[in-house]
């Protein structure tokens, strides 16, 4: 049975990938000092940067329009689409109302869209595994349940070197304590129901990726047999640093690293690490 994952830009996808696996993906569009700037293969990381830092203003983003997903709809085949938490951007909103939009004018055909609860690598965790089961054969409805299973087990851990963006945007509306940078705090965070939350806090960049990994070892189960992806922003350096400490910890079976992309550069800022299992 053919089939096509659809997902926002925060699913972190390179353009090879894409072409090789087929994924289409549906531009946020981010806002810098007025800038538009679309989230597309054009992204160019490193300017977009320095244009974040520089910037005295709230930089922002904004969803894809419903009809940016419906024309993706389109695709011959099942239609599996993957969005940021449902509680973070309008995302999965717009995928939605696109599929009422899509059966008023061309009937009913087999799309679901996935609140990921999550961002980024678990975007492209929750693809992965769509990817998984619709190459072995499964059903429609199998793969809807399993995924939906999937993302309700699934954990997403990250910390940032600042929490600024976040702030600005109303993203840490759960968050008790953000602690002054002056200090040198970075908070451990993660997600629950889509929403973020702060699990703990160390001194320093390094100390708190290592609580993290802690964090997520001792809440995880059966690692052993799961697959990690970790999303850093323009910091492989630090990205392998995590994984040879999230291998030596926990013996995961696999850890994909990748690199954000525009959304995910947004939210992260320079040198942020997102991991998802």
């Amino acid at each position: 049975m053919a089939y096509k994952i659809i997902g926002d830009s925060c699913c972190d996808f390179t353009k090879e990938e894409k072409e090789k696996y087929g994924i289409v993906t549906i531009p946020l569009s981010l806002f810098v000092d007025g800038e538009e700037i679309i989230d597309d293969d054009d992204f160019q990381q490193l300017d977009f940067i320095k244009k974040v830092s520089k910037s005295q203003q709230s930089v922002k983003s904004a969803c894809p329009a419903p009809e940016a997903y419906m024309g993706a709809y389109q695709e011959e085949g099942d239609i599996y689409v993957v969005t940021l938490s449902a509680k973070l951007s309008g995302s999965y909103n717009s995928a939605m109302v696109a599929v009422d939009m899509y059966e008023e004018e061309f009937g009913k055909k087999n799309i679901h869209v996935f609140d990921s609860k999550s961002a980024a690598a678990g975007q492209y965790l929750i693809c992965k595994k769509i990817m998984e089961l619709a190459e072995k054969g499964k059903k429609f409805e199998e793969v809807v349940e399993t995924v939906e299973a999937f993302i309700t087990e699934m954990k997403t851990y990250f910390v940032l070197e600042s929490l600024e963006t976040l702030r600005k945007n109303g993203r840490l509306s759960n968050v008790k304590a953000v602690v002054a940078n002056v200090l040198n705090i970075k908070p451990v965070m993660s997600a629950k129901e889509g929403e973020i939350i702060q699990l703990g806090q160390a001194r320093g960049i390094g100390k708190a990726l290592t609580k993290m990994v802690e964090t997520m070892k001792a809440e995880g189960v059966n690692l052993e047999e799961k697959t990690l992806v970790l999303s850093h922003c323009n910091h492989l350096e630090r990205a392998n640093k995590v994984k040879e400490e999230i291998i030596e910890m926990t013996k995961v079976k696999e850890v994909i690293i990748i690199d954000t992309r525009g959304v995910s550069t947004l939210y992260a800022n320079d040198g942020g690490i997102i991991i998802a299992v």
